[in-house]
């Protein structure tokens, strides 16, 4: 046990560095002799002092690479720490930028909104407008957005919130057209803008006029409504007022390339109603009518007491409501329209209904810049309704107005496929002549002078020749027909004392003269007449003279699609041989068929050319398109086939030499021909084909056949190309058959199987006229009420001088 002392002492490790138990703990058990005292107990503390000397040595070697390591340690653990602390301290004085920028381009908004706010409503305030609002561009100008508004009832203002800057509406012409609309009444509406008068039926003067920056850029517009106001201009305060607020909003409001916001609604500026409503109450309390005051979204502020006797319901029912959404017996929607058009217009308005308890009651809404003041008294409407109700808003003998302006909408849309004056009076008549019990209309237009009927429905023969052929000079100036303003006779004698050249024809009894004036121009006149006399009310004059907004831009458009159409068929018909050369021994019969009105024109082609006594060559062909180029280029086909066959090329050269042409002068056009030779004293024929269909031969005593040619490409594809031509005996009596694709194409049927069907009833007789066999071949196709494509045919017969 004496010899453990001095053992070696281990080397510590890592984890040894301390002493550690191994070193108490190793000698624990001998502990009991060391407490003997003596030389040993002191040589065992010398040797114990020395080995502990040692390790402090070995430790402090290891200790000093590990204190180092330590140091570097605790220095990168303080510098992150310090890294982070600033990153924090940097991303939280970041976020409280952020939060202050935000706040402040919050205040910064909620500023320019009140800004522009006040500006809106002085202008309003300044020139008497009882309503303002204000569009500014969003979407890169394509859309005008509703940024604020005062005075617009609900409807009126979720219908205009987007409007597109493409649209025919006052607003997107005033910014399109950088300029002041100015719109005097429900008249001038209907004429202008007839969709926009359907959609609000209510007589009311406009201005709109544009945002325009000093830049130049327009940013949106600003729009006032006045009561009706016609014949009148805006006064000169009011432009200077309109003019100075929209120069300081241009420079307010944003550029318009900003996006619509999702679910986007604009800013609804109130103006204070007039204080003293205690006081007013009391006062209007001792009266005995009823009154209300409604805002201008048609809620309840007021209701006297004698009013809620009247109306069977206490104030705390009803204010703060509609009376329409509260009163069921109220909840006809020409009720609510009647308080619309109280507030858009400005003027009074009128209507009368019963209550629960069966008690007439008559409602007279008289609008203010706040809202509308309703004044509610027992009526005699079962007695007579004319002393409170001047217009009804629903009779026996005629639809609602609501009915009428839906077939309105319907027919707008519907006018938009009319491409002839016949289409659009037929879609006309069947949508205005039941909804407004109209027994007769017609179109008038004039022609050197004179009077012509264009289209008519309901009018007799001798009623259409009565008119056509009028002279407009005998007119005078005065006259619906010539003064271009729409007129409405309620009975023949008020026409007859007005215009006493007026005709009657009919029988007829009542009238509306409907002039058709677009984009500045009158077309001509529209007539509605009906069989017994007739009233025309307010909305239905605003109505019918809007109808003639919407004919007149139907009718320009067949106007010009006619002339159009005309144009290319004169065109096309002028390129086209009036007559065929005359060759011995060879029968010829043509035939062209031009589209159906509608659709467009055609460049189909045929051709005979006389090359030497007994040769002639027979040509068709089709050009890719059917528009007027189609049509020139046809003509420019048949000369350069004409011009190279007269030199003597054979069918395959003569191909060849138009292709190369044809490749230069319309490398976008393809154009397909079939040419054949026919040599009547070889009885042969010489056929070339560039991608046209194949011709139909009928030789005597046998089928008809397919005259399988070969295949080429259209021409104008590849300029060097080559065209094969294949020979065809042609005994005395053979009849040959040449068509373009209008023949036997039909939509879903196999050309192939369409051709073997042309081939299989192609039996001419030999004694049959090629004339009558050319109209039995297009008869059919003839028959087709609308035809998409123009059909030529070329028939020839061999062996008859």
């Amino acid at each position: 046990m004496g010899d453990i002392p001095h053992a070696p002492p281990p080397r510590p490790g890592p984890a040894d560095g301390d002493g550690g138990p191994a070193h108490k703990g190793a000698p624990a058990h001998d502990s009991g002799p060391a407490h003997d005292g003596g030389p040993a107990h002191e040589e065992a503390r010398a040797n114990g002092e020395a080995r502990d000397a040692d390790e402090g040595l070995a430790r402090g070697g290891l200790g000093h690479d590990e204190g180092r390591a330590r140091d570097k340690a605790q220095a990168h653990d303080e510098a992150r720490a310090h890294d982070e602390g600033r990153a924090h301290d940097e991303a939280r004085a970041h976020d409280e930028g952020r939060a202050h920028d935000e706040e402040c381009a919050h205040d910064g908004g909620m500023a320019r909104d009140a800004h522009v706010d006040r500006l809106l409503l002085g202008a309003a305030t300044s020139t008497q407008a009882h309503v303002c609002v204000l569009f500014v561009l969003a979407e890169d100008g394509r859309v005008l957005m509703m940024e604020a508004e005062s005075g617009l009832p609900e409807p009126f203002s979720r219908s205009w919130v987007l409007i597109r800057s493409t649209d025919q509406s006052p607003v997107a012409v005033a910014v399109r057209q950088r300029r002041l609309v100015w719109v005097p009444d429900r008249e001038t509406m209907a004429r202008e803008f007839p969709l926009v008068a359907l959609a609000f039926p209510y007589g009311f003067a406009l201005a709109v006029a544009p945002l325009v920056g000093r830049d130049g850029e327009v940013r949106g517009a600003m729009m006032l409504l006045w009561p009706p106001a016609p014949a009148r201009r805006p006064t000169g305060h009011q432009l200077d007022v309109l003019t100075a607020a929209c120069a300081d909003l241009a420079e307010i409001v944003p550029r318009g390339n900003r996006p619509v916001p999702p679910g986007h609604q604009p800013r609804v500026l109130t103006r204070e109603p007039p204080g003293g409503e205690d006081l007013l109450l009391t006062c209007l309390n001792r009266l005995p009518e009823g009154y209300c005051m409604l805002d201008v979204e048609g809620r309840l502020t007021l209701v006297t007491a004698p009013a809620e006797e009247l109306l069977q319901a206490e104030a705390g029912e009803l204010t703060g409501k509609r009376p329409w959404d509260v009163l069921p017996w109220l909840g006809e929607p020409a009720y609510e329209d009647r308080y619309r058009a109280a507030v858009v217009s400005q003027e009074v308005t009128y209507f009368t209904t019963r209550n629960p308890g069966g008690q007439w009651l008559a409602f007279h809404l008289y609008p203010g810049l706040a809202g509308v003041t309703m004044r509610v008294t027992p009526s005699t409407m079962a007695r007579d309704p004319r002393p409170v109700m001047p217009d009804q808003l629903v009779t026996t003998d005629r639809p609602p107005r609501l009915v009428a302006l839906h077939e309105m909408l319907h027919l707008a849309t519907t006018l938009a496929r009319a491409v002839t004056a016949q289409e659009v009076i037929n879609l006309v008549a069947d949508h205005v002549m039941p909804a407004y019990h109209v027994q007769a209309l017609a179109i008038l237009t004039s022609r050197g002078g004179r009077m012509q009927v264009a289209a008519s429905r309901g009018y007799s023969e001798q009623a259409i020749e009565e008119y056509d052929g009028q002279p407009l000079l005998h007119l005078s100036p005065g006259h619906p027909l010539a003064a271009g303003a729409p007129a409405f006779f309620g009975t023949w004698a008020e026409l007859r004392a007005t215009y006493p050249e007026a005709i009657r024809s009919d029988d007829m009894s009542a009238w509306a003269f409907l002039p058709l004036t677009a984009g500045g121009r009158t077309a001509g006149m529209c007539i509605l007449a009906y069989d017994r006399p007739h009233r025309f009310t307010t909305d239905e004059r605003a109505s019918l003279t809007a109808l003639s907004g919407l004919i007149a831009q139907a009718f320009e458009r067949a106007r010009l699609y006619d002339v159009k159409h005309q144009f290319a068929q004169s065109l096309q018909s002028s390129l086209l041989p009036r007559t065929l050369p005359g060759v011995p021994g060879l029968e010829v019969v043509a035939r062209y068929l031009p589209a159906t009105p509608g659709m467009d024109i055609g460049g189909d082609f045929y051709d005979l050319i006389r090359l030497e006594e007994k040769v002639a060559a027979a040509v068709i062909g089709d050009v890719q398109g059917h528009d007027v180029t189609a049509a020139a280029l046809m003509g420019q086909v048949r000369t350069a086939i004409h011009a190279h066959a007269s030199a003597g090329a054979n069918p395959g050269e003569v191909l060849a030499h138009t292709n190369r042409l044809l490749s230069e002068l319309a490398p976008d056009r393809f154009t397909s021909c079939l040419y054949i030779s026919v040599d009547l004293g070889r009885s042969m024929a010489c056929v070339a084909s560039a991608g046209h269909l194949p011709a139909l031969l009928r030789r005597p005593g046998e089928p008809a056949q397919v005259v399988e040619a070969a295949p080429g490409l259209l021409l104008g594809i590849e300029p060097g190309t080559e065209y094969a031509t294949t020979q065809l005996a042609l005994p005395p009596g053979s009849v040959l058959a040449l068509y373009t694709d209008g023949l036997i194409e039909v939509p879903g049927r196999d050309l192939g199987e369409a051709i073997g069907g042309l081939a299989a009833g192609f039996a001419p007789a030999p004694e049959q006229p090629l004339a009558d066999v050319a109209e039995d071949m297009i008869a059919a196709a003839a028959a087709v009420e609308h035809r998409a494509d123009d059909i030529a045919m070329l028939l020839l017969r061999t062996g008859r001088a």
